[in-house]
This record gives C-alpha cells, structure tokens and sequence, in this order.
C-alpha cells in the first residue's frame, strides 16, 4: 500500500510527539488554590478533598515558599472565618486585621515576587453562607456590591496583586475597578470569575471553608449550566468594566465555554478545576478505576487545549512533579 501521508509517523516515539505537541503544560500555567484558618502550626485535611489542606498562616507560608520553589508563580487564597464573625453584613470581609490581610502581608513579606490573588465574595463572612446580602430571603446586588468594593480594597491594602471577585454580582467589576482607581490602586488587576456555573461540582469547597448557603441555593446570581450566549455576554462586560483576567468555573465540564470565550476576547483567559473535580479523579483512583497521574495530566491538558492561559487547580504541585 503506498500512502502520501502517514500521520502516524508524527507518533511513533515520545521524543516525536514531543516535539510536535500543540499543547504544552508549564509551572507559569498554574494557580495554586489555598485554604486558609486561624490558629498556629495547624493543618487540618479536608474529608471530601484527600490530600488538601487547610493551613494556619504559618504553614501556609512554609507552602508557599514550596510553591515557588516548584517554579508555580500565582496563588489564590480562601480563607475559613469563625462563626462568631460571621453577620449578614460581611463586614468581618474588610477588617484589616482580618485573617485574609494578615495572610496576604504574611505571603508578601516571605515570597515578595508570588504572585497573590484573594477571592473577594461574601459566603465565608455571611450567617447565610452567600455570596451577597440578604434581604427578606433575597440577595441584594447594589448593597453587595458596596461592600465587595470595600473588601476589594482592604486586599489590595494589604498588598494583594489581583483580587478576584467569584460572587457574580451585576456591575461589580467596574465598582472594584473605580474603587480600586479612587484609592490609588492603580497597578492592582482585577481577575474576574465571569462565567461561573451554578454546579454541584463546588460541594467540597464549601466543605472546606463552611460556606454552604443557609437556605436555598445561588442559582438567582450563579449562571444556568444550559447556558452558553450568556457566558460570552458576562465575560464582555466584565472586561468592558475593568477585568483584567477573566474566569470559567469550573472547567473540565465546560470546555466548551472556555474555547468560546478564548477565541473571542483579547485578554488572559483562566479556568478552575474546582474541588468536586478533583475529588472525583481522587475518589476513582483510590478504588482503582483509573490512574491518578494520567488522570491528571490529560484533564490539565485538556483545560488548556480548549483555551485556557491560566488553571487553577488542586494539583498543581502534582501536575509540577509529573511534568519533571
């Protein structure tokens, strides 16, 4: 049989397929997620997330200094606020002595050049476990948003590099935007959760900071998973007010809103491989039904096959060991 073309030759050793893949992993790609308590030399496992952690501050900087030693160069920080803080107002959010400060000055006094951006919602502050105000069983947007902005500044005080608003709220980034503006903020980024999911792929993160909502769901300000048009609306206002970077969550069932999304915009485009997913690879290697590390590697390619610049992920300093 004689053929013009064998695409199999361009397969037929590793050193080959490497040197034609399209798509190639790197440590830059990664966004390290860490959870964050109260307390010292405290490391607390998360039950539905085996293997992850959530850190007193002193051990979160010992971690981050193995990060960067890894080459990862961003982390995105969580933190887990007690109960006796936690009001309807979220007001615990921009306390400068609040956990979340006192861990960005921590993280930027140990390792200046790391990268830190901080979640900025209400969940973790909030007697309701959402991301917004509460008014007679509703969430409020224009008060949320008042109170995001203050928050959004306390973290950029502190000395944050990118703050990350995951609430979902309406005009949010353009209020963080001229708030960040008004205070002299000016080389402060904003990434931007644009099109998050109302999923139930977010179970064991709530299991981590106990943020589950009190009552209901976030269904009212989280987009419909049936939607696709909505997403590409969302992403270009956000970046239309001011987002620097703009987020899918999550991201292995959504590939195709990060390729959309990517081949429209002209800025980074992150994706988070949020905790249910990493559970579910977790859970299935532990009873053998697939291999953890090519799980891994072919879910974290995939994300970024379909477009993404930037992924968040809980194995990220997995996926570095893997990649040596």
């Amino acid at each position: 049989m004689i053929l013009q073309r064998r695409n199999s030759i361009l397969r037929q050793s590793h050193a080959i397929r490497s040197m034609v893949a399209e798509t190639v992993l790197k440590p830059a790609d990664f966004l390290a997620p860490l959870f964050i308590d109260e307390g010292e030399n405290i490391a607390t496992e998360i039950a539905s997330m085996p293997g992850y952690y959530r850190r007193s501050i002193d051990l979160t900087v010992k971690e981050v200094k193995e990060l960067w030693s890894t080459g990862i160069r961003s982390v995105l920080l969580f933190i887990k606020c007690k109960d006796e803080w936690k009001d309807n107002t979220g007001k615990e959010a921009w306390n400068k002595n609040g956990l979340m400060q006192r861990s960005i000055k921590a993280i930027k006094d140990a390792v200046p050049e790391m990268v830190v951006m901080t979640d900025v919602a209400l969940d973790p502050y909030s007697s309701y476990g959402h991301d917004g105000i509460v008014k007679d069983n509703e969430i409020v947007n224009d008060e949320t948003v008042e109170a995001l902005v203050k928050m959004s500044i306390s973290h950029a005080t502190a000395g944050a590099d990118f703050v990350a608003p995951s609430d979902m709220m309406d005009g949010r980034i353009g209020a963080i935007r001229n708030g960040l503006e008004e205070n002299g903020f000016t080389r402060t980024g904003i990434m931007s959760y644009s099109a998050k999911y109302a999923s139930c792929f977010y179970g064991p993160f709530r299991d981590a900071l106990d943020s589950a909502p009190g009552f209901g769901d976030k269904k009212t300000y989280q987009m419909d998973y049936a939607n696709r048009t909505e997403a590409i609306k969302e992403t270009l206002m956000d970046i239309e007010e001011g987002a620097d970077i703009v987020m899918i969550k999550p991201a292995m069932a959504y590939l195709d809103i990060i390729r959309e999304i990517k081949n429209i915009v002209e800025v980074p485009v992150s994706a988070y491989q949020v905790s249910g997913e990493y559970a579910m690879i977790k859970a299935a290697a532990k009873m053998g039904w697939l291999n953890e590390e090519k799980a891994v590697l072919e879910s974290l390619t995939s994300i970024k096959r379909a477009g993404a610049d930037l992924i968040a992920t809980y194995f990220a300093k997995d996926i570095i060991r893997l990649l040596e």
